[in-house]
């Protein structure tokens, strides 16, 4: 290996997986448009690659959290539609309007802020209104649907905003037979008629409402677009119910920093929480809890290290965590994987995510920045 190009560690994201995974939803998802979720550097995978990847599997349309992250896409040269949805006061809307990006808005007060950047600029700006529709997190509850859809009605008529989309999201729609499913699935059904009766429907205006799991499970939920998230990247959003056929897109990798001998009753990093019960070898790996590797991994996620599974020994540090590999051959340099598609006998992000009680969806994103991304395919 180049020790120019060498890096303790790093992301190996297969781009041929997420355009696979894209084909795959895009097929499941009844005829209806595409909109790829790559908020938060689109979930760890890289925020560029994996939109171009997406686009290319079949993705007609990208999806952000932040305008920031939208105005990024531009920037990397992406042109395909983008929907920036989460929305705080003081936002670039003006950059964003001359960016061609598509805002979301869930009150009168931001829908007044949109109007304001669009007389600005003299850019129409292109709205989809969220209702909240039973999660309680974003969007206008539905008692103030109303008014929210006759404000964007009268800003339509001046010409500062077109209402191009109405959505919503799921709350439970990974939880198969949930009650709250068909209480919102009513509930948007409610909302897309008053305002389709303000003014503000039409066979222009897109519906979505379905994410991962909704796009696998409830085809009645499509609409005219579905927003899939993590399962664009390989990962489950029903891991009890299988994987749907998706190929995780992420290989977490480390070399081996040094291995060396100790003797019995050695005790291994912060707390001895570990300690050694023979003569053994312990190797250090170049990953920490700066880089995503969740402290919480002591002593129970495991790693693919010389052709075995091994347990993280002792606490994860800032920077590198250790493992004993008793007396397996292990060389400073030597290849780590702590997580990929499996294929290898590695371990997965799912087994990451049940072992530590998380959901993947933290495992890959919290994936740091000095872990540089990698692609393939």
């Amino acid at each position: 290996m180049d020790s120019r190009t060498a890096t303790p560690a790093q992301a190996r994201v297969d781009l041929a997986a997420i355009r696979h995974n894209v084909a795959l939803l895009k097929d499941r998802a009844s005829g209806a448009e595409l909109m790829g979720a790559v908020k938060a550097d689109a979930y760890g995978h890289g925020l560029v690659p994996a939109s171009r990847a997406a686009l290319e599997g079949g993705a007609s349309r990208l999806g952000t959290a932040f305008v920031r992250e939208a105005l990024a896409l531009r920037e990397g040269g992406v042109t395909a539609p983008v929907l920036a949805w989460l929305l705080t006061p003081g936002e670039p809307l003006d950059e964003a309007l001359r960016a061609d990006v598509e805002l979301s808005a869930a009150s009168e007060e931001l829908l007044g802020e949109i109007a304001a950047a669009a007389r600005r600029t003299g850019v129409t700006a292109r709205v989809h209104l969220e209702a909240d529709t039973g999660m309680s997190r974003g969007g206008a509850p539905l008692a103030a649907w109303p008014a929210l859809v006759a404000r964007a009605v009268a800003l339509q008529a001046e010409g500062a905003v077109e209402v191009t989309g109405l959505w919503s999201h799921f709350a439970c729609s990974d939880i198969p037979g949930h009650s709250s499913i068909e209480a919102q699935i009513d509930a948007f059904e409610t909302a897309l008629k008053l305002a389709e009766q303000a003014g503000a429907g039409g066979s222009h205006v897109i519906r979505h409402l379905a994410n991962s799991a909704a796009i696998l499970t409830l085809p009645r939920t499509h609409y005219d677009l579905v927003r899939p998230g993590i399962a664009m990247y390989g990962l489950s959003p029903i891991p009890e119910a299988g994987d749907f056929g998706l190929t995780p897109a992420m290989t977490l990798t480390a070399r081996i920093a040094l291995a060396k001998r100790v003797p019995e009753d050695s005790g291994v990093s912060y707390g001895h929480l570990y300690i050694t019960d023979r003569e053994t070898t312990l190797g250090l790996v170049p990953l920490g809890y700066a880089d995503g590797i969740l402290r919480h991994a002591t002593g129970r996620a495991e790693v693919l290290a010389g052709g075995r599974r091994r347990l993280v020994a002792g606490r994860v540090c800032m920077d590198q965590f250790m493992i004993d590999v008793g007396d397996d051959p292990l060389a400073a340099g030597d290849e780590v994987i702590l997580f990929g598609p499996g294929g290898q006998g590695e371990p997965t992000a799912q087994e990451w995510a049940d072992t530590l009680g998380t959901i993947t969806h933290e495992i890959v994103t919290r994936i740091g920045a000095r872990v540089p991304r990698v692609y393939e395919g």
